[in-house]
């Protein structure tokens, strides 16, 4: 082959490369990866479902804008789904799976025994095997226990503890000079425990006039007929219900009251969805109120245009059940990696305490505070009341049902602040 030809071919060759080589796309960035263990089956998975619609648009929210930023560049937040089928068991089994796949953040909140299960296994995983770290970010596990006596540096929770939310409650229930008597009925477990103990308190230091007429616990997701529950609620004379009850535990709590013809206030930690509104529907009317760190007729232009993004992601009336702590959490996850400049769940620790809500990219109207002593995220909570859609202050309802929420008592995030007894030991 004459040098000419040679060259040719080669240049050919070079050319044919340099052109291939334009369209062969560069390795795509590592996803952070966040583990949703969560009864996703069973009887609460209507609760579970809410919960991973909620984290799925929130992470969409970040990756929508690059995902987070770490010194070699940007990476999305991948969402990671465990059913935990509402076991204990099979949560533990699920972290340790998590952690086997090196995913160093994990999201749980529906059940606070589960957390404490999760709580005490990271703190012993995390001891053991430093190089196989995780945190737990807890959205709905309310049990004041875990960020008291129960506290670890591990875990983060972002929904105001049962405490804080009965502080509302009570102070409306309270101001209700009708009320003579109350009912107090709640799921066998340590928050639906914690809930009767706290509330029994409360509302004999707020109004030692009010008889409580009920205390009963009930076992938790195996009642599936409350009409007994009613009647006893309806013979025992009571203007109010409280309940921490969540999921169908509340769902079937609040349908067997209307049908029973219960004439009493309910009083509820989640009665303002999954299923709960369309269940009572005209007869809770003004009757059914519910304590929350926000809701969509809080009022305000950015708050309308946070609903209207959701319910544009989620158009079926069922899925209208938005978290505003879902999406902090998400959006204080995101800002604790890139302020951390790193994934390492320790380092994400770290970033995480004491920091503030950058609520810039939920509309810029809520606000909150990670408290580095005990790791609760202190945020304002709202007290509403259910009432027609279209009446005065309720603009949307909910799930559809033609009945929505209207502000009864709206709490700073100051004014939610509760002491903690957390004696927290650091790595």
């Amino acid at each position: 082959m004459r040098i000419a030809d040679w060259v040719k071919r080669c240049g050919a060759l070079l050319a044919w490369c340099a052109v291939a080589g334009q369209g062969v796309a560069a390795p795509a960035p590592e996803p952070v990866r966040v583990a949703l263990i969560e009864g996703l089956s069973g009887s609460f998975a209507n609760a579970g479902e809410a919960v991973s619609r909620n984290l799925l648009w929130a992470v969409e929210r970040v990756n929508q804008r690059g995902g987070v930023s770490l010194p070699d560049g940007r990476h999305p937040l991948e969402l990671v789904r465990f059913d935990s089928k509402g076991s204990n068991e099979e949560a533990l089994s699920l972290l340790r799976a998590a952690i086997d796949q090196k995913i160093g953040f994990v999201m749980q909140g529906n059940s606070s025994a589960t957390a404490a299960v999760l709580i005490d296994a990271l703190n012993k995983q995390n001891q053991r095997e430093p190089s196989r770290r995780a945190i737990l970010l807890n959205y709905s596990a309310v049990d004041p226990a875990l960020t008291n006596e129960k506290c670890s540096f591990w875990h983060f929770r972002f929904d105001a503890h049962a405490d804080m939310r009965l502080q509302a409650l009570t102070d409306v229930l309270a101001a209700d000079k009708q009320v003579r008597k109350v009912y107090l009925i709640g799921q066998d477990y340590s928050f639906g425990q914690s809930v009767l103990r706290q509330a029994r308190a409360m509302i004999a230091a707020k109004r030692p006039d009010i008889e409580i007429v009920g205390d009963e616990l009930h076992p938790l997701g195996r009642i599936k007929d409350f009409l007994p529950y009613a009647a006893k609620i309806k013979a025992s004379g009571a203007q109010a219900v409280l309940t921490g009850n969540w999921g169908n535990d509340l769902t079937l709590l609040i349908r067997a009251g209307r049908e029973a013809g219960l004439d009493a206030r309910f009083y509820t930690f989640y009665g303002n969805a999954l299923g709960a509104p369309a269940a009572i529907g005209e007869a809770g009317v003004d009757r059914v109120l519910a304590v929350a760190e926000w809701h969509p007729n809080l009022g305000g232009a950015a708050s309308d245009r946070f609903y209207a993004s959701f319910r544009e992601r989620f158009p079926n009336p069922q899925d209208d059940y938005v978290h505003m702590r879902m999406q902090a959490m998400v959006e204080m996850l995101a800002a604790a990696i890139e302020k951390a400049g790193s994934a390492d769940p320790l380092a994400v620790a770290r970033a995480l305490e004491g920091l503030k809500l950058d609520s810039s990219h939920l509309g810029g109207f809520h606000h909150g505070t990670i408290r580095a002593a005990d790791h609760q995220f202190e945020q304002p909570l709202v007290v509403s009341v259910l009432q027609r859609a279209g009446s005065p202050g309720v603009r949307f309802d909910n799930e559809g049902s033609g009945y929505g929420f209207k502000t009864v008592l709206q709490l700073t995030e100051r004014q939610t602040e509760m002491p903690h007894r957390c004696a927290m030991e650091r790595p």
